[in-house]
């Protein structure tokens, strides 16, 4: 798992390589993963916008923003989480995601929030010795 917690909210996140979905012959690599945002402030917060940046084997980046999340813009009072669950395909065996949330405060105050950097590999990496 990786985490990052910024302003008080935490997330974690746990990514999965789904073989089922894969199709390596075809250049067609799938991931699942997995996030929970943690509200650990005193204020309650909305998660209102997401920014991806999603960098495939051979260093090309793919930006991806939007608004909410699966479809939500979830409200997290404090000590409250919201747990969702997305997918990512690549046209490489391996690569890597990170980004950020723009959360608003109670205040109307929007802040950003840190989405660790998370490994996307699969079996059909091939691994060098150094």
């Amino acid at each position: 798992m990786y985490q990052a917690q910024t302003h008080g909210v935490r997330v974690t996140v746990a990514p999965r390589f789904l073989e089922t979905e894969s199709a390596p012959a075809q250049g067609r690599y799938v991931w699942a993963y997995s996030i929970e945002i943690a509200n650990l402030s005193d204020r309650t917060v909305q998660l209102m916008t997401r920014h991806w940046l999603i960098t495939d084997g051979r260093g090309a980046v793919h930006e991806v923003r939007g608004d909410g999340v699966v479809g939500q813009q979830p409200v997290l009072r404090p000590g409250e989480r919201f747990s969702y669950s997305s997918g990512c395909p690549l046209t490489t065996p391996d690569g890597a995601m990170r980004g950020s949330y723009a959360m608003r405060g109670e205040d109307g105050a929007m802040f950003d929030v840190a989405v660790p950097l998370f490994p996307l590999d699969s079996p059909y990496v091939k691994k060098v010795l150094h």
